[in-house]
């Protein structure tokens, strides 16, 4: 299970690994350099991987701003496959995963700057 260990704009540890772009946190993996169909919006194709990963929840980091946005179609696809949605600014997020994590299969997909 991946841990964040620490966050801080355009730094994210987890795990004991330094990442400097953007990530999705899997269970068993992370996916690092995650690149959006358009830089700040998060729609659906964006989190394919993720839904195919049938997780019971997803949490998204808009950023240290909460710059990025989620659009409603990801809203609509991942209520439709059952997936709790959680939305909050990168750090919130950071905390939010780190405590679900132990007790549900949860992906956090991470925006760590603006």
């Amino acid at each position: 299970m991946n841990i964040i260990d620490s966050y801080q704009f355009g730094l994210i540890v987890v795990s004991g690994k330094k990442y400097t772009s953007d990530v999705i946190i899997f269970p068993d993996r992370v996916r690092d350099n995650w690149w959006r169909k358009t830089g700040h919006q998060l729609c659906l194709k964006d989190i394919a991987e993720v839904i195919t990963a049938n997780p019971e929840v997803l949490v998204v980091g808009t950023g240290a701003s909460g710059l990025m946005k989620v659009l409603p179609e990801v809203e609509r696809g991942v209520k439709t496959q059952g997936i709790k949605l959680i939305v909050e600014a990168t750090a919130q997020a950071c905390h939010t995963y780190n405590h679900i994590c132990h007790s549900q299969r949860a992906i956090a997909a991470l925006h760590i700057t603006c």
